[in-house]
């Protein structure tokens, strides 16, 4: 009977880690296999799942891409994630594998355990968890904290709690990977990548196989073939929330904003993109991400910033009846300044 199960991969990591960069390349090199996609974005806005549908790859067409933009998929699984698995499995052509494309800011464990639901534990087996890793952000010590300082709180007040949301999130995406991929390595040379390594496996009492990758590319045949049966692992893949909920402790998403800045035409790209790093840098901004309209070109920017790493390329053309329009998502801590972010960014689309 586990051999009948269509297998599933959930592909997680935090906020722009490259998680998409890697379905693609994976649908590249998926030799013919049918691949039914689940995205799952945290804001209106659904841009990684408007990426893949023009990867072109046969294996994966569009209604094979389901855009799941309804808020945090952890939070959502009875709602969003159930319905549209009983959906897939109710096609008349099923697919081969179904890979979910969590957003950066989902806790995997829940998910995971939807796959426990009677309608879905007889079909689907979570063939396994992949958590992928911006490698430069964590040699960069995004997530680290002074050790020294944090030592000193502690002995002043024992109830402090030390650990910021994103160093909790960061080490959950971890303790419930079955494969680690330390992607971007190319950014940083053997040492940092050593170094690397040693901090994500200390972040997790987990022993998961790690994979070192550069612009996200891996063998389809490790992502698709892992055969854990993740599932039935639940009990040693506790979180910090499942920790907090057995304390009577309620999850939530207040730590993080999320909201969708429209502006005009760009009028020269390369200026927009240096005024948008500033504007990332000044307001502390954790990712963004969209597409814009640049006069003279009949094809779509696609901008992707994680930090001050910012990333444009052109993808495919705008299509006929499709309104030219700039509109970027942008993900911060609570209490960001969005209309200060906002304001800001359709200045630099007016002078860039």
């Amino acid at each position: 009977m586990q051999g009948q199960k269509i297998p599933a991969t959930i592909i997680t990591g935090f906020l722009g880690a490259g998680k998409t960069t890697l379905i693609r390349n994976m649908l590249s090199s998926a030799n013919g296999r049918r691949i039914a996609l689940i995205v799952n974005e945290f804001g209106d806005l659904g841009v990684d799942g408007d990426v893949l549908k023009g990867c072109g790859a046969e294996n994966c067409t569009e209604d094979d891409i389901i855009e799941l933009t309804n808020g945090c998929i952890c939070c959502t699984v009875a709602d969003d994630f159930i319905p549209t698995m009983e959906k897939l499995l109710d096609r008349a052509e099923r697919p081969d594998h179904i890979v979910i494309e969590t957003s950066g800011l989902a806790l995997p464990q829940p998910l995971v355990a939807a796959f426990n639901w009677p309608n879905i534990k007889t079909q689907v087996t979570v063939d396994g968890v992949i958590t992928v890793v911006d490698s430069a952000a964590v040699a960069a010590g995004r997530f680290a904290h002074d050790h020294e300082r944090l030592d000193e709180q502690r002995q002043a007040d024992d109830a402090l709690d030390h650990d910021s949301p994103l160093e909790e999130l960061f080490e959950d995406q971890l303790m419930a990977a079955d494969l680690i991929i330390l992607n971007k390595a190319d950014l940083l040379d053997d040492a940092g990548i050593e170094a690397v390594r040693v901090d994500v496996a200390g972040r997790t009492s987990r022993q998961p196989s790690m994979v070192i990758s550069r612009q996200g590319h891996v063998s389809a045949k490790l992502l698709l073939g892992l055969g854990i049966g993740s599932e039935n692992d639940i009990a040693n893949r506790k979180s910090h929330h499942e920790m907090e909920h057995e304390a009577g402790e309620d999850h939530d998403h207040d730590e993080f904003e999320s909201f969708v800045v429209e502006a005009g035409a760009i009028k020269n790209q390369v200026d927009f993109t240096v005024t948008l790093g500033g504007i990332i840098s000044d307001h502390d901004i954790l990712r963004l991400k969209g597409f814009a309209n640049v006069p003279g070109k009949p094809m779509r920017l696609v901008i992707q910033a994680v930090g001050s790493r910012i990333d444009c390329y052109f993808d495919r053309p705008w299509g006929p009846d499709e309104q030219r329009d700039t509109r970027l998502v942008v993900i911060g801590l609570h209490d960001i300044d969005q209309a200060g972010i906002a304001a800001a960014i359709r200045q630099a689309a007016e002078q860039g």
